[in-house]
């Protein structure tokens, strides 16, 4: 299908300290550079999205952004990808939706090398049902398994467990068998995670201690989406030798440590980021979400979808922590 004259987007302004939203009609000239112009059937909602729509945020670096981190769609204009008309991809990370026009809208614009053919094995709506969430806990639990951990190792750890990339990690450990403990600060979370998998559901409170600088081993390996006084925990009670993956901040950017867990324990501490992954671990790591990689139950994870009128609300409430599971942006 062609590209139309115009097409509607969300549309978030900067200003003198002031942000408005709003939907409205755009053209392609409006979008960011690129030689690929795809036709945007889903996008989803993540907490980087939320920072990008407010005034607060200070992660959009445009002051009129169309956001939207991560988008699956049709191939309309092929550029200099390579991909035939018609083909469905996936986009996400690099500066989609933060300094460049992101999925929020009917079409998108994109260099050729941000690129991922969709896999086989999943459709567009699964492909955004994971997103750059499912990316990242799929990454977590690879980068742990290059470290050693196998099932039977004992239990693996994920916290912040009811948001985007904790409950898939959950969803893809206990497919994979994996005995998994889930942290979350959700009172009404517990049976939820256990239905993705969690065999043992603790509290945010417990996971945040940091009044000895070692805990009992405890953590065969770990996957933090929280940060500050969590991963400190995390650190100080994991298995000599084990791994935490870590990839969010929600619970602040300090880390409360000390050197013993590294020194007198041997465990690492691996930093994972889905923004500049490079493009071949990025279309192999999708090909193993849709093989090695997929989540068990891709329903369980309680997808819900949102136009782009909804929109406002649902980035305002990811931002309050009011968001359980994936929420789904349908353009199409």
């Amino acid at each position: 299908m062609a590209v139309t004259d115009s097409f509607r987007a969300f549309v978030v302004h900067h200003a003198d300290g002031h942000t408005t939203r709003e939907v409205r009609d755009v053209r392609l000239d409006d979008l960011g550079a690129g030689d690929v112009v795809i036709r945007v059937a889903w996008s989803s909602v993540n907490y980087k999205d939320g920072l990008a729509s407010s005034a607060n945020g200070k992660v959009a670096r445009l002051d009129t952004l169309i956001p939207g981190i991560d988008l699956a769609g049709t191939v309309v204009d092929p550029g200099s990808s390579g991909l035939d008309i018609g083909t469905e991809v996936i986009v996400h990370g690099y500066d989609l939706g933060v300094a460049h026009s992101g999925g929020y809208s009917q079409f998108a614009r994109v260099p050729s090398d941000w690129v991922v053919p969709l896999p086989e094995d999943l459709t567009a709506r699964q492909a955004m049902s994971l997103g750059t969430a499912g990316f990242t806990a799929a990454l977590s639990v690879r980068a742990l398994e290059v470290q050693g951990l196998q099932p039977g190792n004992g239990p693996v750890l994920v916290t912040g467990a009811t948001g985007g990339v904790g409950s898939v990690a959950v969803n893809i450990l206990a497919a994979k068998g994996y005995e998994v403990a889930a942290s979350t600060g959700k009172e009404d979370g517990a049976a939820w995670l256990t239905k993705l998998g969690a065999t043992e559901v603790l509290t945010r409170a417990e996971t945040s201690a940091v009044d000895k600088p070692l805990q009992r081993e405890r953590w065969a390996g770990a996957i933090d989406c929280v940060g500050g006084n969590t991963l400190a925990y995390v650190l100080s009670s994991l298995k000599y030798d084990a791994s935490v993956a870590a990839s969010g901040n929600t619970g602040g950017v300090k880390l409360p440590t000390t050197v013993f867990p590294f020194i007198l324990r041997g465990v690492s501490l691996i930093g994972i980021d889905s923004v500049q992954c490079p493009i071949g671990l990025r279309r192999t790591v999708w090909q193993q979400l849709g093989t090695d990689l997929r989540p068990g139950n891709l329903d369980a994870l309680g997808t819900s979808e949102i136009t782009l009128n909804e929109l406002s609300g649902a980035l305002g409430n990811i931002l309050d922590g009011e968001t359980q599971g994936r929420t789904l942006v349908h353009l199409d």
